[in-house]
């Protein structure tokens, strides 16, 4: 998040052509073939990036992070950020990189697709096709799939650009509720090491900056969630200093160099002229209102467990442009008119025919969305088992001029996507992502964030040294 945040406030404020070409050339695209072919239907007001944090060890990278210089990429940090439509407000989810999810198909180097992977720890997606720069498309994949919601761009920051970005902003404020050692970034030594970090806090970039937001086992309980939690600060801290120092024309290209050199992102943002384009709708948005908050969650076994139905309301309420304290951010109001309805209208399905197939292995899928949508006022004609069942999303086919009827489906069904077909009515084919919902399509979604994942939230403008540690 923050090298793509500093890169677009720098090129807002710099709004000069000539650095145009310049800074194309830095940025890296990724390619967008491996996405899946039933994604969300692009329902929400608001924009969702999704941010990745690469450990590959490639490219330079492994004289930072240590290791094997031609290890693979893994997705070390991964959150959702969430513009809401208002353009004042922003929301970054974390994924815990152990969280156990089910990939869906994804694309592999040679051509060929995967399985579907049920049950499978989330930084496992990044890792499909076992490749130097990673699989982003399959990581957009699983998300995807696992929140309901559709991503519209998608970066990869690496070791490398992210150390860069630090230096030029001239070193980060950080907090360290305790002395750190080597070992404590790197538990296999036998002896503590020299001192990394003192008590208290200080000034990092470059090295140290990267060594920050990795250590895990020296600090609280060692665990994952408490390093996601001193990311959110490093990353709340990062975003104050930029804005704090001011953006001068000696800055602005140094800075922007090393922000778009840090990149690796979907067609959607690769250009300088797109990055402006997008920018556009962050400039507003102030520090106290970005916050950052982690998925809900729980520890299985020595993995984590999505909670439910928590997950679930707070992926209702991005896509209702509802912010943490439930307040309607879906717009700016105009004139005097009536603000949007705080919950989204009931789905009446009267007068609309429907088969419902089950898309995946789960027993059951079928009677269970058929009886959603009856209760909905939809007529089922039928049910039965999809012509294959590694669907990872649920998707509304439809016959020509079924459009706004496939419509009024999907709407009921949370997630879902459309495809036209050649054939007559309209056709449900259920995916994974219906099968992890409870209860989905028989009401309409919440639109509160659980009380428990609001009061975990950091704010942008939060003091470096509050709520840093779980344990």
């Amino acid at each position: 998040m923050s090298a793509i945040l500093v890169s677009l406030l720098v090129l807002v404020a710099a709004g000069a052509g000539r650095l145009y070409l310049k800074l194309d050339g830095n940025i890296t695209t990724f390619d967008s073939g491996g996405l899946s072919d039933h994604r969300p239907a692009d329902t929400s007001k608001g924009e969702n990036v999704l941010v990745i944090g690469s450990d590959a060890r490639t490219d330079g990278n492994a004289a930072l992070g240590g290791g094997d210089k031609d290890d693979i990429g893994r997705s070390d940090t991964t959150f959702l950020l969430h513009i809401y439509a208002d353009q004042h407000h922003a929301l970054a989810v974390s994924i815990p990189r152990d969280t156990l999810v089910t990939v869906p198909p994804c694309k592999l180097p040679d051509g060929g697709w995967t399985k579907t992977q049920p049950n499978t720890m989330f930084n496992a997606a990044f890792s499909v096709g076992q490749t130097d720069k990673g699989n982003p498309a399959c990581t957009q994949n699983t998300v995807e799939q696992l929140t309901g919601l559709r991503v519209d761009h998608t970066v990869v920051v690496d070791f490398k650009g992210f150390a860069a970005l630090t230096e030029v902003v001239g070193g980060v404020r950080v907090c360290l509720p305790e002395d750190v050692y080597e070992n404590d970034l790197n538990p296999h030594r036998s002896t503590p090491g020299r001192l990394l970090f003192t008590k208290g806090e200080q000034t990092v970039s470059g090295q140290r900056a990267l060594d920050y937001v990795r250590i895990r086992h020296g600090i609280g309980d060692g665990s994952d969630i408490g390093r996601i939690k001193r990311q959110q600060a490093f990353v709340a801290s990062l975003l104050k200093e930029v804005k704090s120092r001011g953006l001068t024309p000696a800055k602005l290209l140094p800075l922007a160099e090393a922000a778009t050199r840090s990149l690796t992102v979907d067609p959607g943002l690769g250009s300088a002229d797109k990055l402006i384009s997008f920018a556009m709708s962050l400039k507003d948005i102030d520090l106290h209102n970005t916050e950052f908050v982690t998925v809900p969650w729980r520890y299985d076994g020595s993995r984590v467990a999505v909670v439910q139905p928590d997950a679930d309301a707070l992926w209702a309420a991005l896509k209702a442009d509802r912010t943490i304290d439930g307040a309607n951010a879906g717009g700016k109001k105009s004139g005097t008119g009536p603000s949007p309805s705080p919950t989204p209208a009931p789905v009446s399905g009267a007068g609309i025919d429907v088969t419902v197939y089950n898309g995946t292995t789960v027993p059951g899928l079928a009677a269970r969305g058929a009886a959603a949508l009856t209760a909905d006022g939809f007529r089922v004609t039928g049910t039965a088992t999809a012509s294959t069942q590694d669907h990872a999303t649920t998707v509304v086919e439809y016959g020509p001029g079924l459009r706004s009827r496939a419509e009024t489906v999907a709407r009921a069904l949370p997630g879902a996507g459309l495809e036209p077909v050649t054939g007559s009515g309209v056709n449900v084919v259920l995916g994974e992502s219906y099968a992890a919902t409870p209860g989905a399509g028989a009401s309409p979604a919440p639109t509160a964030v659980p009380s428990e994942v609001a009061s975990g939230a950091r704010s942008a403008d939060d003091n470096p040294c509050s709520n840093l540690t779980y344990g």
